[in-house]
């Protein structure tokens, strides 16, 4: 969502929160409903809670959990990073704690590729990275909706 630069005119509204701008489509409420058929939804984004009180209703989407990014602290059992990563790595640690060995997709325009190489192995982490100028698109809904519907509501099996 909120791409950079929007290639089809007129497919996003601007929305003005406080200084910024966020571009949203009303193609992304109808996306996110259908993925919320097959994904329990999560903001994994710096807005945090805040997503909930100013991205959410502009789509028309219920209150979701959020990860809680800016408390971060290191522990043992994180993916072992070099120091210098870790402001490009500041989210992979918290999702990970979140999904708690649960299946799940994140879907971001920055997933560096050491976090690619981490989750390669793991079937049950699909990562789709999208454009920061174009953001979601229906060929990532549709590729989400195809690897959801392999697993039980995006939980491993019991």
């Amino acid at each position: 969502m909120n791409p950079e630069a929007p290639g089809r005119a007129g497919e996003f509204a601007e929305h003005r929160i406080g200084r910024m701008v966020v571009r949203l489509s009303g193609r992304h409420a109808e996306w996110l409903a259908e993925l919320g058929e097959c994904y329990e939804l999560v903001w994994a984004s710096t807005w945090e809670e805040y997503a909930n009180t100013y991205i959410g209703p502009l789509l028309g989407l219920p209150e979701l959990p959020y990860v809680v990014l800016s408390a971060y602290r290191y522990r043992d059992d994180d993916p072992r990073l070099p120091v210098t990563q870790l402001p490009r790595m500041r989210k992979w640690a918290p999702i990970l704690r979140h999904a708690d060995g649960r299946r799940f997709a994140w879907v971001d325009d920055v997933i560096p590729f050491r976090a690619r190489r981490q989750a390669w192995p793991y079937r049950g982490v699909r990562l789709v990275p999208v454009s920061a100028a174009e953001g979601l698109r229906r060929r990532h809904v549709d590729g989400l909706l195809a690897w959801g519907a392999k697993g039980e509501r995006g939980l491993p099996p019991q």
